[in-house]
Parts: C-alpha cells; structure tokens; sequence
C-alpha cells in the first residue's frame, strides 16, 4: 500500500496537526491516547521550550554538518554513483542509521519550520538514498559497497534491518509532516523487499532470521499505522516471536565482527513471552521491549504485554541507576547482573535512555500506569537532559555517575567529557528526533478527559468529552513544583476530568490543588489528582506541590554505593563537582557531615547561571592525614576531618567547566544519624 498524502484529523476551533512519533490505531489495546504535534506548543522561555529551539537551530545542523564530515552521507553517495573502486565505507557498518535519524529529526522539526540549510540536506540526502536503493528495494552502503555477497548472510552483527527500520522511521515522519516526499517510494519499495525476503509464517520458504540488533520492530508497527498495511504488522510479530527460538539461527561470517558474544547480548537466548529478567546489551534489550509493546497493543496479545511488564519489573527493581540510566557494564555495553549498579563503571548509553523514555511512554499509553511516566521523567530530566551540553553540539556516549580525579578515557570510555562527535553516532541524532517531538510525550487523554503527564510551559487544544477546549499551562519545573493550567477556551458542556500526575518525589501530603482562587476538593487515582467538573472559558486551575531535597540511600545489596547517599530534588538528581571544591580538595576526601541542614543556593555557581538556577548548598567534611598504606591495620585513626561547604549542582548540567571530577553518590558516616531522623526529606 503507498503512502499518501497525510489527511490530519481537525479539532474544531485549531488543528490537531501530524500524528505524532508513537499513534496507536482505533483498534489498538489502550487506556490512553497521545495529542498531534500540532495539539501542544511549548513556549521558548521555559526549560523544554528553550531545548526545543536549541535542538532545531543548534544541534539538528550539527548533526548534518558531522554526518557529511564523517563519510556517512559519502557512503550512500558512493553507491548512488557505482563509485566502488579505490574507497572503502567509512565509520561504522551501520552508519546508514545516522542519515536516517536527521531525516526523521528534521521530519519532525517541520512541524515548526525547517531553515533552507536543513531543507536542502533533506532533499539532497534523500536524492541520493533513492539512487543508492537497488531496484529490488534493497538499500545497505554497507553491503552493496563493500560487501555485496553479504546481503541477509550477516544477521548477527550487520545491522540490516535495523538500518531498514531507521529508514521506514523517516519515511513514517516525513509522511505525517507531509515533507521528505521522496521517501515514501524508497520506504515501499524498502518494505515490500522485506516482505518477499522474510518469513511471515512457518515454512513458507523464506529466510527465518531476525537481526542482532533490535529496532526494526517499532518502525514496521508505526509504518503499518500510517498505511494500514497488515503485512507490516505480520512481518513486525513474527520478527518478536523468532527471537530466542533455539531453531532460529543467527548467522554471522566473521566479516563484520568477532563472534565472542553470547546469544543473550542479541536476546536471542529465550522466546520473549518466556524471559523475566532483563539482560543483554541495554540499547538492544530496550528497543526490543518499545517494539514488543507496539506489536501486543496492536495485536491485542495481552500475554505479551504483560511479559514485556515482568522484564520492567526487573529492570527497575535492581538494574537502573538513580538516574534512570540502564547499562552497567562496559563490557558488551550490557545491562548486568540484579544490583550491580557501580558508579564509576557505569555504562548508561544515551541511546538506552532515550530507549528507556519510549518504551516507558508506549507502556503508558497500553496501561495508564503512572510509574511509567515516573520513570521517563527521571530518565528524562537526569541523563537524556544531561547527554547534551548547554550548546547542543556536544554529547555524552556514555554516563556515569562518579569520575575520578586520575580518570583516564582511554579504552573507549566516552564519560570524561562530551564530544561533537563519535566514531559510533548514533546517540546525537537519537536526542535530535527526540527533542523534535518532545511535545508529544507531555500531555495524553481518554474518555474521561485530559492528563498533563510532565508539567509544562505552553498551549495546548484539543478533544474533550462533549467538545474541543484550549489550554493555557505555566510551570517552573523542574526547579518549581506548582503547574498553572488556565481554561481559555471550551466548547463542551459536559463535564470531563483534567488530571495532573502527581509525582512520588513531592509525596502527597505535600500537594494543594486551587481552583479559581479557591482550595478545591479534588479526587485521587493512583498518582493522578484530578478535577472533575464542566469547565468554563477563564477557569484556572493550580496545583502546588513542595519540592522537596530528599536523602536517597541505596539498597544495601548494591555494595558498590553502600554507606553512600545521593541528593535529588523535584526530578533532579545533583551530583557534587571538583569546581566547587575549595582549595582544589579531591572528590575523594570528602564526605558529607549532616543529613539534616541542606538549603536551596540561589544564585548557583556563576559559571553554571542560566544553565542551573538551583544548586544544593550542604555541609561536609574534609577526610585528611599522614601518607599510609593502602591498608592499614590501625583503621581510620590517623584521619582528621575539618568542616567542608559543599555545593551540589544538577547531574544533567555536569562536565561543563574545567574541572570535571565528579560524584552522585557521596560517602556520609552519618548512616547510625540518619537511620534515627525522620522523615529524610528536607522541604525547600
């Protein structure tokens, strides 16, 4: 089936806009909807609004910029031309992917208007995909470059699939924008060769195969939402059912990589309806889940759903950091085993956040759970908002959560400080799609009415029970906890629910809810408090909440933070920096004095003002004494300690100065104080 035309659907009184990123159909399992695109405005002079507009006019061209400097649009281009002597493909085998996320990132960004520099990379980059793609429907720069008796052979480790994914992606976002018009002929042609090579069911002659690395699955589902193309969907649930059926081979040739990785990193070890543990490499295994989540709403296998529930389950029980990262291991870039969560050693790809935040946010729309918009909040705010610098030009491969002062990079350790670039790119254009359309993940509705699900600054229209209302939202998160939410328009005379979630960090003794000037009787489910009533053009509604400093311990089985505590505040997590230590003292000869008297410190460190507008200001101690051992027999006798100030600043705003040692967890000797206070929440 071609795509066409998209034909938005209208709200009365203000367009609906393009679909978003993630548009379940009608049919789908669901108990709440996403807004278009075209449904939320964020307004530039708040947080999210402002990281919009840096990522269309900072970050998006960088992106273009890097990929044409680091060969990966040459790649495309020298097949397009049968320019194959003399060159090799640059960068990674997969590099194709990369295009495909700016095209998809500047897809999006239409929306609100694309600079004729982007335009033109747009247009040009598609050309030459169109003439790269064989007539077959095959694309891979890859393969028809350097490799061309490899096509389907290199399941392991060739990235096919998951680079034909990338592609249907930006086709499925060019659609829904109605820009990037050339692709949907390659996006077709594309599927309907995926659709005479794999196999669709049991002994139909084609090639029973998966690829090694996951992703393919969300595009195939959202490209069936765009063209109601059944097959899409089919070809989708066959490629969750094959993976880790012991019958189902996974072939590699030694050409790509070497074969040192066990089938779990690819989890291709157990059928996905029979796992309960989360493993394998992180960015797979999350990418894995979005698609399974996609294909049991669409679908409406329940069963499956809820097996992709058992491996959050797990995940968020003992495998995520405090800031929402996942990957503990650099080793396979893998998730780990329950509770080893080293701070030092921490992984946390960018991609696995961004992995993270939607799959989160497909299980929020399937369940209506709030623990799911729970957990993209904090991975959101934490190491999504932390991989880009205050620029938008450099980022994070990798986040962790505590940096030595001798730390040494070397290895392929990309924690130390953001880059322009990698080598393997795949995270920069991964934040460039998500940040195009971080609009649609904050607000979702059903038949009872409207959730903010992460406050917001900006507008937003659309459908209510009974009509079409418009709304007018203010909020200082994350540093302030109230949310304004003014009425401006409403059609409806019938009475519909609006509903903030009410995050597990204020807790809800801490929440006031006003209404029209007036303390209001509100109703609770779950973590949602909601209004219910007919509401009227100049209603406003205000829900305050404390935004408290809390005292985070870890549990005691991950032994590699014991006796350690970290610091958050509303969603943020804060980490101490070496640049606001005195004297130029060690991130290692500190440790906090008191869990008892920490304060807000307004203005934050001059060189973080307008990037930070709340630091923590704590007290501390000074660990020092003779040279010794590095095991002593005496203990810490000879140790003197002298009172320290100690400043924490947020986690996501860390690396951005000279000095860039660094901890989230910080060693406190005051665990036997703190067992006996309560409760450990400091209001601010």
């Amino acid at each position: 089936m071609q795509l066409s035309k998209p034909m938005p659907d209208q709200v009365p009184g203000g367009g609906r806009g393009p679909d978003g990123p993630v548009w379940p159909t009608s049919g789908a399992v669901g108990r709440l909807q996403p807004l278009g695109l075209g449904e939320v405005v964020l307004a530039e002079p708040s947080e999210l609004g402002h990281w919009q507009v840096r990522n269309s006019t900072r970050t998006l061209p960088h992106c273009i910029q890097q990929v044409r400097a680091s060969g990966a649009l040459g790649n495309l281009r020298r097949v397009a031309e049968g320019a194959l002597d003399g060159m090799r493909h640059e960068g990674m085998l997969f590099s194709d992917s990369d295009i495909y996320k700016v095209i998809e990132a500047a897809a999006w960004d239409s929306v609100r208007g694309v600079s004729p520099s982007v335009a033109e990379f747009v247009e040009e980059a598609t050309a030459v995909i169109s003439r790269a793609q064989r007539d077959d429907g095959y694309i891979n720069s890859w393969v028809q470059g350097d490799h061309p008796e490899l096509a389907w052979k290199e399941l392991r480790f060739g990235h096919e699939l998951y680079c034909a994914g990338h592609l249907l992606q930006a086709a499925v976002a060019s659609h829904r924008t109605g820009s990037g018009a050339g692709l949907s002929a390659v996006s077709n042609r594309l599927l309907q060769h995926l659709l005479r090579t794999f196999s669709l069911d049991d002994g139909d002659g084609r090639l029973v195969g998966i690829c090694g690395h996951p992703g393919v699955e969300t595009a195939l589902v959202e490209y069936y939402r765009v063209t109601g193309d059944s097959l899409a969907l089919k070809l989708a649930t066959r490629q969750v059912d094959l993976r880790g059926r012991a019958d189902v081979d996974l072939p590699t040739t030694g050409v790509a990589y070497d074969n040192r990785f066990p089938l779990s990193y690819f989890l291709h070890h157990v059928p996905v309806r029979q796992r309960a543990t989360a493993t394998g490499h992180a960015v797979r295994e999350l990418y894995l889940q979005a698609g399974v989540v996609d294909v049991a709403v669409e679908t409406q296998d329940r069963e499956l759903l809820w097996a992709s529930e058992a491996i959050w389950e797990d995940l968020y029980d003992s495998k995520t950091f405090v800031t929402g990262a996942h990957g503990s291991r650099h080793q396979d870039e893998s998730i780990g085993d329950a509770y080893e969560l080293p701070s030092d050693r921490a992984y946390g790809e960018t991609c696995a956040a961004i992995a993270s935040f939607q799959w989160n946010w497909r299980l929020l729309l399937a369940t209506g759970r709030a623990r799911y918009a729970e957990a993209m909040e904090r991975v959101f705010w934490n190491t999504i908002a932390g991989a880009v610098s205050r620029e938008g030009t450099e980022f994070f491969y990798s986040n962790a959560l505590h940096l030595r002062t001798d730390h040494d990079s070397a290895g392929g350790d990309s924690s130390l400080r953001r880059l322009p670039w990698y080598q393997c790119a795949c995270c920069p254009p991964n934040l460039a799609r998500l940040m195009a359309t971080i609009q649609a993940y904050v607000l979702t509705r059903d038949a009872s009415g409207v959730q903010v699900q992460m406050p917001f600054s900006g507008r937003a229209s659309t459908c209510v029970p009974g009509g079409t209302v418009k709304l007018a939202l203010e909020t200082g998160h994350p540093w302030e906890g109230t949310t304004r939410i003014e009425v401006t328009e409403c059609s409806s005379t019938a009475p519909w629910r609006l509903s903030l979630r009410s995050p597990e960090w204020a807790g809800s003794e801490n929440t006031r809810v006003v209404l029209n000037g007036r303390t209001c009787d509100t109703s609770r489910d779950g973590s949602y408090v909601s209004v219910s009533r007919q509401w009227r053009g100049g209603d406003r509604l205000e829900m305050e909440q404390a935004v408290p400093i809390r005292v985070l311990s870890p549990h005691w089985r991950i032994d590699a933070v014991r006796e350690c505590v970290a610091l958050q505040r509303g969603p943020l997590v804060y980490c101490l920096e070496a640049a606001d230590l005195e004297d130029g003292h060690a991130i290692e000869d500190v440790a906090l004095s008191s869990t008892s008297a920490f304060s807000p410190s307004e203005p934050p460190p001059k060189d973080l003002e307008e990037y930070v507008k709340i630091a923590i200001v704590a007290p501390g101690e000074i660990l020092e004494g003779p040279v010794r051992p590095l095991y002593d027999g005496n203990g810490e006798r000879q140790v003197s300690r002298r009172p320290l100030r100690l400043t924490f600043v947020p986690y996501f705003a860390r690396g951005n100065r000279s000095r860039i040692p660094m901890r989230v967890w910080v060693p406190s000797h005051l665990q036997e104080e703190k067992n006996q206070s309560s409760p450990n929440d400091n209001e601010a």
